[in-house]
């Protein structure tokens, strides 16, 4: 990421950046849809796209463009580079899809409120899904959480990159608010015994399950 440039990433050409604002579980309402389309037609964006974090990034920005395009949209920054909690994706969940058992959505948001930004030694990612058909993927990402009747059953290690891991499960059968305090534990003990830049799939391989689940489990 450019250190002149807030939110800019340089792109392929090494003459234009791609922006990615931050869009909680991918919603997003007309106003923001209108400002995003405002500065592609006044800025000449080449290239929107939809990112597999629920967001949109806007491609072959000018760099003399970049921080008017942010006062103008008025979003905040969505992190894509640094060693942070990235994003939480989610699905619908019981507010629309027929299949939703718990609230995805609300869960997801809570999450999104609390640890997206926050630093780790590694990135991290989070994705949370109302049924166990886990539309929002989180058996691939670093935390994870999908509903059943009895409660949220959650994950943790998971990783869908170059050397893709399936998340253990640590918990089943539990409330929203045990979800939220068990990932804050997980979080917290992994920020602690990991190595630096040290993604939760490897630390997981390197330390072993059970370990974990002795340190993360009260």
């Amino acid at each position: 990421m450019s250190n002149e440039l807030k939110g800019a990433i340089l792109q392929r050409d090494k003459q234009t950046y791609a922006i990615v604002p931050r869009m909680p579980l991918g919603l997003v309402t007309p106003d923001i849809l209108e400002k995003v389309a405002g500065v592609a037609r006044k800025y000449n964006i080449p290239i929107i796209k939809i990112t597999s974090a629920q967001r949109l990034a806007l491609v072959g920005i000018k760099p003399e463009s970049v921080d008017e395009i942010w006062k103008e949209l008025g979003l905040d920054v969505g992190p894509a580079m640094e060693i942070c909690v990235h994003y939480v994706q989610a699905c619908p969940g019981t507010a629309v899809c027929r299949f939703g058992i718990q609230d995805s959505l609300d869960l997801g948001a809570r999450l999104e409120k609390l640890f997206v930004g926050t630093a780790l030694p590694a990135k991290a990612k989070m994705g949370i899904s109302g049924c166990p058909f886990n539309c929002g993927e989180g058996i691939v990402k670093d935390f994870g959480a999908f509903g059943k009747k009895s409660g949220w059953t959650v994950t943790f290690g998971g990783n869908s990159g170059a050397k893709p891991r399936i998340g253990d499960v640590i918990a089943e059968d539990i409330s929203t608010e045990e979800v939220i305090e068990l990932a804050k534990r997980c979080f917290d003990y992994y920020r602690e015994n990991s190595k630096g830049k040290e993604r939760t799939a490897r630390f997981i391989e390197r330390i072993g399950i059970e370990e974990f689940k002795k340190a993360v489990l009260k």
